[in-house]
């Protein structure tokens, strides 16, 4: 096996940075050569320092195109931390209702900030559909962005093997979404319907999505440095609707460096939104 050398480590991890803003610090050295020792071999690279020079040196940007799917690839399942979802179900969605019939228009937005293979936003549709039932009466609008060409491409087409299909999903789901196609399960069109996916960075303006009632952006921001998540949950503060609501990781945390939101909890869930301006 190739082995990441020192010098390496640090010029890949400014590649990275300059792609995606991920910040890969010195403890991180296992994680890209786990991530990218498959792509060292099959570009027939002799080290990481030449799979940086081809990438570089590649006018299709192909190479730096799976230096980026597999630097973000990050573990994901249906209806992972139950939490949110339940956040969702039992609070935000039907308070979002109640201001929405007060207010005389019923449109819901909500973001996948990082939406990986699209299993966050497909069980938020899916726990929809089991909460409301006709979900176009609520002008439900689903939209999931991520920085990997391939993740945004598998999530769109809905597809997924059986190991993904297992991971969160009740045999009852299973088997009302999702429809078996060869050796995999397609999500129905009733759900997949919900959800509209397309490639972002975060770190690029985003202002033409428009304005969400709630954003999900769970375990993507941990591996950006302070600067970086100040700037870009600043600028989700700017996406939220008035009232909106941002949810991120259960090990994350927005105290103490965006003094502008405030935390709230409900059950076992903790969200944040804006604070009142005084």
């Amino acid at each position: 096996m190739i082995r990441l050398q020192p010098d390496e480590q640090k010029n890949l991890a400014q590649y990275v940075y300059s792609l995606c803003s991920i910040t890969l610090d010195e403890s991180k050295g296992y994680l890209i050569e786990s991530r990218l020792a498959s792509l060292v071999e099959d570009s027939g690279s002799v080290s990481y320092a030449a799979l940086l020079a081809k990438a570089k040196a590649d006018i299709s940007r192909a190479l730096e195109r799976k230096i980026i799917d597999a630097i973000t690839t990050n573990e994901t399942s249906f209806f992972r931390d139950i939490s949110p979802f339940d956040l969702l179900r039992h609070k935000l969605i039907p308070e979002l209702i109640d201001r929405r019939a007060r207010a005389g228009a019923a449109r819901i937005r909500i973001w996948s900030a990082a939406c990986s293979t699209g299993q966050e936003l497909y069980s938020i549709a899916i726990m929809l559909k089991e909460l409301l039932g006709d979900t176009d009466r609520y002008g439900i609008r689903l939209f999931g962005t991520d920085i990997s060409n391939d993740a945004v491409a598998r999530a769109s087409r809905g597809l997924f093997s059986p190991v993904e299909i297992s991971r969160g999903l009740s045999e009852a789901q299973r088997a009302k979404y999702f429809a078996q196609v060869g050796g995999g399960w397609q999500i129905r069109d009733e759900i997949r319907g919900m959800a509209s996916f397309q490639k972002l960075n975060l770190m690029a303006d985003f202002s033409a999505l428009g304005r969400f009632d709630v954003i999900f952006c769970r375990n993507v921001a941990i591996y950006f440095s302070d600067k970086d998540r100040i700037t870009l949950f600043g600028r989700m503060e700017r996406a939220l609707e008035q009232g909106g609501c941002l949810v991120i990781g259960a090990m994350e945390s927005l105290n103490g460096i965006c003094p502008q939101f405030e935390s709230k909890r409900h059950l076992r869930a903790v969200f944040y939104q804006v604070k009142p301006r005084l």
